[in-house]
């Protein structure tokens, strides 16, 4: 198969894990992947980690980059402004079966949350001292970085793929879906639908240089991507019809969308959308 060029089409930073995603023109590009995505994470009162998975009116909290300060918006709630510059007191939290540092947001942060979503919680912001890797068995020598990513640094999506899914949405009578149901960081045009699956390495042209990108696992997919982002209704699709056509052997039969990726070179690097992007194939 050739090598196509392909274009960075959409970039995407989720501040918050589990919140709603911000679409950005540019970001740069750091050990645990974009810059200030899922650097901050909702927690209980134990530390431990919640998401759309228990909590679906997460996907409502709409995030903004306003100046040097985070601001995040849900119905019925006044607008919660971060400083980008301050955490508070030093914590644990778990994320998986991580336990890790962070930095505890304070009262007024834990209030917002609990008011919002109807039960005690607290928000933790990722200590950047703490160093969590990725499974070594996926990424071999490198050593990947992440902050409150599920595990890995870059999640790239693709245009033709989501595309295919929504024609098989509509055969089956389903309304089609957008790419926030994926939470990509990166989303790529220019392939076939479901090339991602064979490729091995992505090269985008900054002008900074070539960042390089491994292609790791494929995403294996929970409820999280039938929770509708504009509701937090939650559904059987797109669930049910990828499950009917993207089990993956590679993860066991797990339910597939997306790639995780990894960083290989072109640290603090600017990625744009609109840039060229050439990938390789692993056959």
């Amino acid at each position: 198969m050739d090598e196509p060029i392909c274009i960075l089409s959409g970039l995407f930073v989720h501040p918050i894990k589990s919140c709603a995603a911000v679409a950005v023109s540019e970001a740069m590009l750091i050990e645990t992947g974009l810059d200030l995505d899922r650097a901050w994470m909702v927690v209980d009162n134990h530390g431990e980690m919640l998401t759309q998975r228990e909590l679906p009116r997460m996907a409502l909290i709409q995030p903004q980059f306003k100046g040097d300060e985070l601001v995040l918006r849900a119905p019925g709630m006044l607008a919660l402004h971060l400083r980008l510059d301050v955490a508070e007191q030093p914590t644990r939290v778990r994320v998986w079966d991580d336990v890790v540092k962070a930095f505890d947001m304070g009262s007024l942060a834990a209030q917002w949350f609990t008011d919002f979503l109807q039960r005690p919680l607290r928000l933790a912001r990722f200590d950047p001292e703490q160093k969590r890797l990725s499974d070594s068995q996926w990424t071999g020598e490198l050593q990947a970085e992440n902050a409150f990513s599920d595990g890995y640094p870059l999640l790239v999506a693709n245009e033709a793929s989501l595309g295919d899914l929504n024609a098989r949405l509509k055969a089956r009578n389903a309304e089609a879906v957008t790419m926030h149901r994926f939470r990509p960081n990166l989303v790529l045009s220019g392939l076939q639908a479901f090339d991602e699956d064979h490729v091995r390495s992505i090269q985008i042209d900054t002008e900074e240089g070539p960042v390089v990108l491994r292609l790791v696992k494929p995403c294996t997919r929970c409820s999280v991507p039938n929770v509708d982002p504009l509701t937090a209704e939650t559904g059987h699709e797109p669930g049910d019809t990828l499950a009917g056509f993207r089990a993956d052997a590679r993860v066991k039969g797990g339910i597939t969308f997306g790639i995780n990726a990894v960083v290989v070179e072109g640290l603090e690097h600017v990625l744009r959308v609109g840039q060229r992007a050439q990938v390789q194939f692993d056959f």
